[in-house]
């Protein structure tokens, strides 16, 4: 069976669907792993690697004649509708957002595997490329704020005098926060955060951060996600964090719910609260923001309440990318363990009774196998009562 590894065309994307460590595996396994010219470059990959890893090099992919297509980022309608019918696709799909996508995929009999479906269960955390992408987006984001503050991270005691240590607040304390919190205690702030599930209390604990409990509901979903906090619940939870992010330094917000905009932390007046020359790094800033007025790619000046000064907003893009090298390693991996478990006699076979197989499943044979992005394409495109879709009852993911 043909892989096809197609060099990624979205604009700040510089990561690739597999390192020449993937293509030997996948190789090994009985694909021919055909890659386009400098897909990997830009994440420091060179074509001459793949070449001598067993890939096939090629100027362009031709997407009819490939079984499996592995990618980073969704898929263009287009591309979905040039495959064949029964070919396999496995990378981050973004469901929710990118429906036209889905449509497509259905109705071309493509069989789709979205990345942000694999269950959160022991035996598929070496496929949870949510985790892997978090866990770089978590370390670039403190360096990002590191740069920007105008005062050191640690402390310093010297014959001048003493340098206090930076205030950091982290907020969201999934894989991303968690491993800004641990960044940012390894650069020697002094760190604290918060998260509406309790749960993170002893996991900020273990990474050397302080956790600020909220007189808050519990607001864990399924799967260790948080869910959305109803409106006057989000709006006492900015009120009793507005002091600690008043005194902070650096503020961190990594804070999401799958399939949904990002959740309103901070709001402006907060922001403006902090003291002059504070840091602000929006992680969420592609999907919404938790901090208001944050723009992704862009960094803000939002002036201080006091009229002394300002506080730089920094709203991420692209943040995985910013180191592509490890952020394709590990999501290459990722991508070749789950390709791993459907191959038998090197032909890509999905066992549908398998837990992770069937979890992570978007499309299949013309169907919307995910039910709560069947139900929103249904709501968006009502399909034609003699012409309706043949839609799959899974139960939510």
């Amino acid at each position: 069976m043909k892989l096809g590894i197609p060099r990624e065309c979205h604009d700040g994307e510089l990561r690739v669907a597999a390192t020449p460590e993937t293509a030997r595996q996948l190789a090994g396994l009985g694909l021919e792993v055909i890659i386009e010219a400098t897909a990997g470059a830009s994440a420091d990959y060179p074509d001459q690697d793949y070449v001598e890893a067993g890939a096939r090099l090629v100027r362009a992919l031709d997407l009819p004649e490939l079984d499996v297509l592995a990618h980073v980022r969704p898929l263009e309608p287009a591309t979905a509708k040039a495959l064949k019918r029964g070919a396999v696709t496995v990378g981050l799909a973004s469901p929710s957002s990118e429906l036209p996508t889905v449509q497509a995929l259905a109705e071309a009999g493509v069989t789709s595997f979205a990345l942000e479906l694999v269950p959160r269960i022991s035996r598929a955390q070496s496929m949870d490329a949510l985790s892997s992408q978090a866990l770089v987006a978590g370390y670039r984001c403190v360096l990002e704020a590191a740069i920007r503050l105008p005062r050191f991270f640690p402390l310093f005691m010297t014959a001048a005098g003493t340098v206090p240590p930076a205030r950091v607040l982290v907020l969201g304390a999934g894989v991303a926060g968690l491993q800004a919190i641990g960044t940012a205690k390894r650069l020697g702030a002094r760190v604290s955060a918060n998260d509406i599930r309790p749960a993170s209390a002893d996991e900020v604990a273990s990474m050397g951060g302080t956790f600020i409990k909220l007189d808050l509901e519990t607001a864990e979903a399924s799967g260790g996600y948080a869910r959305e906090l109803s409106a006057d619940r989000g709006a006492l939870q900015r009120e009793l964090l507005a002091p600690h992010v008043a005194q902070s330094d650096v503020l961190i917000t990594t804070a999401a719910v799958p399939g949904r905009r990002a959740p309103l932390l901070v709001s402006r007046q907060m922001v403006q609260g902090m003291r002059p020359g504070s840091v602000v790094v929006d992680l969420a800033a592609e999907s919404g923001g938790n901090v208001e007025g944050s723009v992704p790619g862009e960094d803000i000046l939002v002036p201080t309440a006091d009229g002394h000064g300002h506080v730089t907003l920094v709203g991420l893009k692209d943040a995985p990318s910013a180191l592509a090298s490890d952020a394709s390693r590990l999501y290459a991996k990722n991508v070749a363990n789950l390709l791993a478990l459907m191959i038998r006699d090197g032909v890509v076979a999905p066992d549908f009774d398998d837990d992770v197989v069937a979890g992570a499943c978007l499309t299949h044979d013309g169907a919307v196998r995910h039910l709560p992005t069947a139900e929103a394409l249904a709501a968006l495109i009502p399909p034609p009562p003699d012409h309706a879709p043949h839609v799959q009852d899974r139960g939510e993911h």
